[in-house]
């Protein structure tokens, strides 16, 4: 068990007033009253759904002997040190940066942000430092690393308290960089706080998260105010290609850098040739086979090479390993079966990104050739979306079938309704609604023929279908292997 100084921690933070003694020790940080022992200090946060300020009473009675809040109880314990801040949030990040002793410095960290691609460039990311002989740490939607060990992954950002934890567990393991996503919530929320960043990566802003942010512009501000609170230490890397990927760094103190496929930018890149078991990409000049498709894929591995050559990386041994690397787990996953039908799984699941990979998948399928979509999405979710997404999937499916996603506590036929109200009248009758996705899946599978392509978006990585707020057990690909007889 850790034991700090309560004196040392909070004169990481400022403080507008301390109640108590300061010459003590506290034994862990929570923002989580439940989780809250003896000697441990609760930090009260105002969440969206609840407010930390109405649990304080339970976390004294658990032990607690420290209490971080922005409002200091009219009933105080006498046994209990109250620490007000102005934002607790920020507050809880400094004061566990300072009870772990984490050292930014000597662990660089890389925040990627953006709609899509931040799992594959983090991930990618990782997986490149590791081969180049560092000991990483990762934190991603799909998974997180210390090392090479796993972690299970619950969000995209973890939470604060756990995202410290793994920062501690990595600094323990010798790890000498961590690439991280960082979500529009994480941003929006303050869970970074205390971390000091060596570089963050922008990666594209397409809609989403509109049932949360509001506004697209409200969305577009958030991702930018990560950009304008990296130190000037730091690199800011953004797309150029991306309409507001220059808007990102407009305010930013840290080193501005640019990669692009389209324009003049300090990072280039040519998709020169592509095929369904890869492409043939020009990064700065040399030629390098990849084993991935899509433009979008082009545009992650050339934001991978370049934050490589911004930490100072070999760029022979740079290109020579990202000829090696792989696609991420639930991104364009291939399945072939014995009757010549493709099937993709891709976690897919906003208008953008479904439009990149139906437009590859269109440019490698023969056109005598299928490509059929099923798809559908999550409940609970930006609710403006779902026409758009059933326009791009009929638009660019020769047959769409939608189904359930996650539904959470959404009716999966409203949310199909939904998605079929955006599609146009000359598509509707390519359409299939089948609810039950395994049933969708079987029913892909059974109209495509020899070439066809099926596509299977949403859900990726996950291994689980969200009903009425209970977890059922569901993979996508391992329903393809079950239907192809794939061992």
């Amino acid at each position: 068990m850790r034991n700090t100084d309560l004196h040392s921690i909070i004169s990481q933070i400022a403080t507008i007033q301390i109640v108590g003694e300061t010459n003590k020790t506290i034994t862990a940080i929570d923002t989580d009253s439940r989780k809250i022992g003896e000697g441990m200090a609760f930090v009260a946060v105002r969440g969206v759904a609840v407010d930390g300020h109405n649990f304080i009473p339970s976390a004294e009675k658990q032990g607690a002997s420290v209490v971080v809040c922005e409002e200091l109880p009219e009933v105080k314990n006498p046994n209990v040190t109250y620490v007000q801040v102005e934002n607790s949030v920020i507050a809880c990040g400094e004061m566990l940066r300072a009870f772990y002793g984490i050292d930014f410095d000597a662990m660089k960290v890389v925040g990627v942000t953006g709609t899509n691609g931040k799992t594959t460039t983090a991930t990618l990311l990782y997986r490149l430092f590791t081969r180049l002989g560092n000991t990483c740490g990762l934190l991603s939607t799909v998974v997180n690393y210390v090392g090479d060990k796993e972690f299970p992954a619950d969000h995209t950002t973890p939470d604060m308290v756990q995202m410290y934890d793994l920062f501690s567990k990595m600094q323990e393991a010798g790890c000498s960089y961590c690439f991280m996503e960082v979500s529009s919530h994480a941003i929006h929320q303050h869970r970074t706080a205390g971390v000091k960043f060596a570089g963050g990566i922008f990666t594209n802003i397409t809609q989403d998260h509109l049932d949360y942010h509001k506004t697209f512009a409200e969305y577009v501000r958030v991702k930018k105010s990560f950009f304008d609170d990296l130190p000037s230490t730091a690199f800011a890397l953004t797309n150029d290609d991306d309409r507001n990927g220059q808007i990102m760094l407009q305010n930013t103190k840290a080193h501005k850098s640019s990669y692009s496929l389209k324009s003049m930018s300090d990072f280039k890149c040519r998709v020169l040739e592509q095929h369904f078991d890869g492409m043939l990409l020009k990064i700065d000049g040399v030629e390098v086979v990849a084993r991935f498709i899509g433009y979008f894929n082009a545009y992650n591995l050339l934001a991978v090479y370049s934050a490589a050559m911004l930490l100072g990386q070999d760029k022979q041994q740079v290109l020579q390993i990202i000829s090696t690397l792989t696609p991420v787990a639930g991104r364009i996953e291939f399945f072939k079966s014995d009757k010549g039908v493709t099937a993709v799984v891709d976690y897919a699941h906003t208008p953008d990104a479904l439009e990149n990979i139906l437009t590859t998948l269109q440019a490698l399928c023969p056109k005598t050739n299928k490509i059929i979509t099923v798809v559908g999405a999550g409940g609970n979710r930006d609710k403006t979306k779902r026409p758009i997404m059933g326009k791009i999937c009929a638009r660019l499916s020769n047959q769409l079938i939608l189904t359930a996603d996650n539904p959470r506590n959404e009716n999966a036929a409203d949310i199909a309704e939904q998605m079929y109200a955006g599609i146009e009248p000359e598509y509707a009758q390519n359409v299939l609604t089948i609810l039950d996705r395994k049933q969708a899946i079987h029913t892909a599978v059974m109209l495509a023929q020899q070439g066809d392509v099926i596509l299977i978006a949403g859900k990726g990585h996950e291994t689980y279908q969200e009903i009425q707020g209970v977890k059922h057990h569901f993979d996508d690909r391992e329903i393809v292997k079950e239907i192809f007889k794939i061992k």
